[in-house]
């Protein structure tokens, strides 16, 4: 166990994505772990499929990071996102990924991680937990984590209807496992089919447990074309009617299934449910508090392929919540606290940008989409923000800004430079990272990440640093006539995170420090520079904005980096 850290007696009740990386990740860090399952290893292994989890690097790295990828070398990597737009405009375009995604089948997942759990000195429990059993989890462990929304104990959990918008399904899904789908000419992708007004078709390649597979995935809108399985009876009548929905709205993935069967008999699903935020922490009949993770309180349509992604980001952010609760006071508000951490640094960009995917897509959406044809740098863009869908906030649902970035990208198409890979080349610098923060000149505070800070001078104290002027922020930050630079610790990525992406009020939850001129300071920096402005120079895209330090404090610490795409430890 790393010095200083607690170690906890954690239940955890569902063996998913969620639970069963939340587990090994605690067994790992020198937590005591009970896992339970409502099925044993074998059963979960030869059962039917449970979902169609196309996990993209930022979720795969939460698994690396554990050593539990134990399928990254046999499983196909996925290399690129590929849009048809089947509308009155046809359009169709594919963009690689940064780094290649992957399908494991769940069954085999979870049926090997339940096995590890025990191996690695955990209790693996196989009942299907109730109620009863909540209770006396809650009274010998110190947390009872719910992995799972099934039965009544889903049904502790009530909805939180500021965050869920809609009542109803949005759409029907059917999975559906093959073989013999033949591969793409251009790599393997994970093909995008939309029809509006329709529904959506989706095909990538897979790992299942006979071997390499696709997997065809069909959303239709409730009462549409796509609305057509309630009289399938069998495995071969599923495969039967997705061939059927492929020829009819996808006929270039179904021109790739001539010799196409199904994986296994239990290689189908079928259903429909409700997107639905629930409040993460229930009380139990005793007056305890246990803390929902997962599909139990974020169940986010599957049509973004972003289910198993959220669920791998939540057990990041949970295991990093207890490892650092080194005061073992697991109350209701810390449970609260930490489900907020999650969902203001991830969940509430990905459930943002799959409800306006179920909704009809604006003008600058389409416009968005269209364009991506014609401009690579766009279409990039849109593929790459599957793997971070904060990336989105930045032009998605906004107008103006779509525009701006449009413009943005048809720029860095006709440079001298291919754009990607001068940012990749430009990201090898390391660097540390900062939160900066300023009031701007109506009173209001504003703060962004940047990674764009340098010392200029000591004689006078000079810093500079370099906002976009793309930046919601940009003009505040050139008025103000303060700002502070607060350098972020290794435990602060969230902070990166939640001030990374444009929000209301990206300073929620956050304690601060009035500095000068009125600056807001985050007191948890590693180093805080409070400086006033000297001079704002435009150069290209960006103002260079260089401030004279009147006040610093550096505390110190581990530094969070900056390098190559990623956030690390320094």
């Amino acid at each position: 166990m790393p010095c200083g850290l607690l170690m906890v007696r954690v239940a955890v009740i569902g063996a998913g994505q969620s639970g069963g990386q939340l587990a090994l990740g605690l067994l790992r860090a020198g937590h005591q772990v009970t896992l339970v399952s409502d099925r044993s290893p074998d059963d979960i292994r030869s059962g039917p499929v449970l979902s169609s989890q196309c996990m993209f690097d930022s979720a795969r790295a939460t698994e690396r990071e554990l050593g539990i990828d134990h399928w990254a070398d046999e499983c196909p990597d996925i290399g690129s996102v590929a849009v048809t737009f089947a509308g009155e405009q046809r359009y169709e375009w594919s963009a690689p990924l940064s780094a290649p995604a992957q399908a494991v089948d769940q069954r085999l997942k979870f049926a090997q991680w339940a096995l590890q759990v025990e191996a690695e000195g955990g209790t693996l429990v196989v009942h299907p937990a109730q109620v009863a059993d909540l209770e006396e989890y809650a009274r010998t462990h110190d947390i009872v984590v719910v992995a799972t929304g099934r039965g009544d104990i889903g049904r502790l959990f009530p909805p939180d209807h500021e965050r869920s918008l809609f009542d109803r399904p949005q759409r029907v899904l059917a999975l559906t496992y093959v073989t013999g789908m033949r591969p793409r000419q251009d790599g393997a992708a994970l093909s995008f089919t939309l029809i509006p007004e329709i529904g959506e078709c989706l095909t990538f390649p897979a790992l299942t447990t006979s071997g390499r597979c696709d997997i065809l995935v069909f959303e239709g809108v409730p009462g549409g074309p796509m609305d057509c399985w309630d009289d399938i009876t069998d495995p071969d009548q599923h495969l039967e009617r997705s061939l059927e929905l492929l020829e009819k709205f996808a006929p270039a993935e179904f021109a790739r299934c001539a010799d196409v069967a199904l994986t296994d008999r239990g290689g189908v699903l079928r259903g429909r449910f409700t997107p639905r935020v629930r409040v993460p922490v229930a009380i139990l009949p005793s007056g305890k508090p246990v803390l929902g993770i997962g599909d139990a309180v974020v169940l986010n349509d599957p049509l973004t392929g972003q289910g198993a992604n959220m669920a791998a980001q939540a057990a990041a952010y949970y295991l990093d919540s207890i490892n650092r609760n080194v005061a073992g006071n697991f109350d209701e508000a810390w449970m609260r606290g930490t489900f907020e951490k999650f969902w203001r640094g991830w969940a509430q960009w990905v459930v943002h940008w799959t409800n306006s995917m179920l909704t009809t897509l604006s003008t600058h959406q389409a416009e968005l989409l269209a364009e991506a044809a014609e401009n690579s740098e766009l279409a990039s863009a849109i593929a790459n923000g599957f793997d971070d869908p904060r990336q989105y906030f930045q032009w998605w649902f906004d107008t103006e800004a779509a525009t701006r970035f449009r413009a943005e990208k048809r720029l860095a198409k006709s440079g001298r430079f291919d754009y990607r890979d001068l940012r990749r080349a430009l990201g090898q610098y390391a660097t540390g990272v900062t939160v900066v923060t300023a009031r701007g000149v109506d009173g209001r505070r504003v703060g962004m990440t940047a990674n764009s800070f340098t010392s200029v001078s000591m004689d006078p104290p000079l810093v500079l640093w370099c906002p976009s002027k793309n930046a919601p922020s940009y003009s505040a930050f050139t008025e103000a006539t303060h700002f502070a630079v607060n350098i972020l610790g290794a435990g602060q990525e969230h902070m990166c995170r939640q001030f990374a992406t444009p929000t209301a009020d990206k300073f929620a939850a956050v304690d601060l420090v009035e500095g000068v001129g009125g600056t807001p300071v985050l007191p948890d920096a590693i180093a805080r520079f409070e400086c006033r402005t000297v001079r704002c120079v435009e150069a290209g895209d960006h103002v260079v904005i260089i401030g004279e330090i009147e006040k610093y404090e550096a505390p110190g610490g581990q530094p969070l980096i900056f390098h190559d795409g990623s956030l690390r430890a320094g």
